[in-house]
């Protein structure tokens, strides 16, 4: 069997039809003017046998990230960002979490950052503000442990693949 579409492409395309699903959600009046608020940094499942992420000094915290909320404009999931992550923009940030690789191969320079391991390859463990993706100027090798990457964060607005965060010119730290 072939696949006529890049991992990337399904990937991003799950995470946003996971955004707008929880957005399309039915709400009550009384909550219908309130923003949404971001599901948290994703869900560890206590079966896993992965350790969740803790918190490292220096390392951006996945709980700051998740503090985002959304609403919908026109049919789209808008985040707005809470003044410490704005500030973010464009600075130099060290980030953690759990690779999802979007190419092939066991070296990855593009792929997604999960503040939770992923329990099945075709799921997405998280919403927008539990995912990073990351640009790296080296090539990494994947594993299942979480990794800590450095470089340029940028806080999305309106990116078309409803991601809210990416890391750019990346490097692994040690």
């Amino acid at each position: 069997m072939s696949i006529d579409f890049p991992l990337r492409t399904l990937l991003l395309a799950a995470l946003a039809a996971a955004s707008l699903a929880v957005a399309a959600q039915p709400r009550t009046n009384a909550a219908a003017a309130a923003p949404f608020v971001g599901q948290g940094p994703g869900y560890h499942d206590p079966r896993s046998p992965f350790k969740p992420l803790e918190d490292k000094e220096g390392v951006l915290s996945w709980s700051l990230l998740s503090g985002v909320t959304t609403k919908i404009e026109k049919k789209k999931v808008v985040p707005t960002f809470p003044a410490a992550v704005q500030a973010l923009h464009q600075q130099k940030v060290r980030v953690q979490g759990f690779m999802m690789p979007l190419e092939p191969g066991d070296k990855q320079k593009h792929f997604l950052l999960s503040s939770v391991p992923t329990t099945c390859n075709f799921c997405v463990p998280a919403g927008p503000e539990g995912l990073i993706e990351v640009r790296s100027t080296v090539a990494v090798r994947y594993t299942l442990e979480p990794v800590v990457m450095e470089g340029l964060l940028a806080v999305l607005k309106d990116d078309p693949y409803g991601l809210f965060y990416r890391v750019v010119e990346a490097q692994p730290v040690n």
